[in-house]
């Protein structure tokens, strides 16, 4: 049965990852007897096996509850667990363009985080009602007043007015759930207007195709009513509409306000697309709703199929898994080396350790995956314009006329005696100090300009470490700069690997040449012939390494005699060598390839 519009309530939990997220939404789960309470396990809504391994949220999820206020009045909560990391940053902005307020969960002992700061104007800039609330309050190391007090200078309003909760032990959620009631603002929609969905996600399902996560904005949506998507045009016929408990629960009908789901049995994933409007084919809609910027991946890298004829099945998963994620994109290429696999488009770091993870994992492939890159801007001698993104597309040095690299700007905030670590780290990478500020006596913001290729491959992990885990990262695009770039290739006894070149700054192009030849000399296996390895920038070698030769004593059975038939057996020796280097081919394992990738290792990457 519909609620009315009064009775509803869209919110969000934003926060930092593992500030509680998901913890609190399973209380509120429990509090409001959603859940059976022998079905309830920890991470309720973290349905994915990946998401409940690593202890992150990856995919947004929406459930709906019902709770009975202190008012007397039962209302219909919609809840969206978002993600906390940067990498994910595109789904919390889709999941809060579904709701009307959001719910700022700081973790009591590690105070306001960078991703807290980064969530907060997602949320202000949506036009949504904050409510801030402190969790982990039962922990030893909580400092509530101090932490309350870092919520207030952000969101310019008292610290009193802070919640305190333990999502852990459940203290405190009633009071964030009268809070969300009486705060975030009913759902504004004309209940009677034509229908109009906004699509904020989906998913695929082997047996009944695509599943359209939808907020109903205006009128309603009915089982068999025949549908249209605004923007892509499709048309199809509802077969099954309802909401999330998080199980999905059919009815017959969502009306203006609510959140559900829409099958309607289209097996082509591009069809419906997230950000498109549904409306009803007999009295459509005459204006979609706005829907969300197109999401621009800022890493590539190139995955292929260990087995050259899982390139169909890899084609087939990745189309599976642009539907659940937005923000991958891909394009068929072909290496010399690999043969033919796909350069694909990522978010970030994580985002890609995470795509290439459910792909071995949920298409049982075997991938093999390059050197992570950015996409440069190149301008050309003559006048045009290209964007490169493969080492491999990099045009010849003497067309060259500019290459600009892409620019983040970092936020970082830690304790104060990590300062000096911190802003160490961002000299070695590149990076142009802006500006420098206390959120507390203890707490310091840093903020940098940095090139994206220099934080995409181990930065993260380097900042962790030298701060001992303190120090937390957020960081957003700037634009392109010109940079003093070449590109490095690796030559194996004087052929290129393409799929070991690299685009580095001048600077830096002779000590990494110079580790990745040390690398390589290490994992690749002796031929019967010298393999010299060596690191070019243009032609000009910069450093090089060799495989000595497997070699046979042909001189051992000479006991003796003249040492003309010695030479002669060695010259001959010699002579066959020299035509096996000729025409012998070297066979590149797949450690050689995941050398490049632990180029950050020794903080030289």
């Amino acid at each position: 049965m519909p609620a009315p519009a009064d009775n509803i309530r869209n919110f969000s939990i934003i926060a930092h990852i593992d500030h509680g997220k998901s913890t609190l939404a399973d209380r509120i789960l429990e509090t409001t007897g959603s859940v059976d309470p022998r079905k309830h396990r920890p991470q309720l809504l973290d349905s994915m096996e990946l998401e409940r391994e690593r202890g992150i949220t990856i995919k947004a999820q929406a459930v709906r509850v019902e709770y009975a206020a202190r008012d007397g009045k039962t209302y219909r909560l919609h809840l969206i667990d978002t993600p906390g990391h940067v990498d994910f940053t595109y789904e919390v902005s889709r999941s809060l363009a579904a709701c009307d307020g959001a719910l700022l969960l700081v973790d009591a002992a590690q105070g306001v985080q960078a991703q807290t700061v980064a969530n907060t104007y997602l949320a202000i800039d949506a036009g949504l009602e904050l409510i801030p609330a402190l969790n982990k309050i039962d922990l030893p190391g909580a400092q509530p007043e101090e932490v309350a007090g870092e919520i207030a200078e952000l969101l310019g309003e008292p610290a009193e007015g802070v919640l305190r909760v333990s999502a852990k032990t459940g203290e405190g959620v009633t009071d964030v759930l009268e809070s969300i009631v009486e705060r975030i603002p009913p759902p504004e929609g004309d209940p009677d207007a034509p229908a109009r969905a906004l699509i904020f996600d989906s998913e695929f399902n082997q047996y009944r195709g695509v599943i359209a996560y939808v907020r109903v904005v205006d009128g309603e949506l009915r089982k068999g009513d025949a549908i249209q998507a605004m923007q892509t045009g499709t048309r199809a016929e509802i077969d099954d509409i309802g909401f999330f408990s998080p199980a999905l629960v059919p009815v017959a009908s969502l009306s203006a306000g609510e959140v559900g789901y829409v099958i309607t049995g289209i097996k082509d994933v591009s069809l419906l697309r997230v950000g498109d409007t549904l409306t009803r084919s007999e009295r459509p809609a005459s204006e979609p709703l706005p829907g969300y910027q197109e999401v621009k991946p800022m890493v590539f890298c190139g995955l292929f199929p260990v087995d050259t004829e899982d390139f169909g099945d890899l084609r087939d998963a990745l189309e599976r898994l642009a539907l659940n994620d937005a923000a991958l994109s891909w394009e068929p290429e072909t290496s010399q080396a690999l043969g033919f696999g796909f350069r694909c488009g990522f978010l970030g770091l994580l985002h890609m350790d995470i795509v290439r993870e459910r792909l071995e994992r949920e298409y049982d492939l075997s991938l093999l995956t390059t050197t992570p890159t950015v996409e440069y801007e190149v301008s050309l001698t003559d006048g045009a314009e290209i964007g490169v993104h493969s080492p491999t597309d990099m045009p010849d040095r003497s067309r060259i006329e500019e290459i600009r690299e892409p620019y983040i700007r970092a936020t970082v905030l830690c304790p104060k005696e990590y300062v000096g670590q911190v802003m160490e780290l961002c000299q070695e990478r590149r990076g142009t100090h802006v500006e420098m500020s206390f959120l507390s006596s203890q707490r310091v913001q840093i903020r940098y300009d940095l090139p994206l290729a220099e934080i995409v491959l181990d930065f993260f992990d380097q900042l962790k470490s030298r701060t001992r885990g303190f120090a937390s990262l957020d960081y957003e695009l700037i634009g392109s700069r010109p940079s003093d770039l070449v590109k490095l290739d690796i030559l194996l006894s004087g052929d290129p690997v393409d799929a070991l070149s690299m685009v580095v700054h001048r600077d830096k192009a002779y000590p990494q040449g110079r580790l990745l030849t040390e690398r390589l000399q290490k994992r690749i296996p002796r031929q019967q012939f010298e393999v010299a390895i060596q690191a070019a920038v243009g032609s000009k070698i910069i450093a090089r390494e060799s495989v000595k030769p497997m070699r046979k004593d042909v001189i051992a059975k000479c006991y003796g005699g003249d040492i003309s038939r010695k030479r002669k057996l060695l010259e001959r020796q010699k002579a066959g060598k020299k035509r096996m280097k000729q025409v012998g081919r070297i066979e590149v394992p797949q450690e050689a390839f995941l050398a490049v990738l632990e180029l950050g290792e020794n903080g030289s990457g």
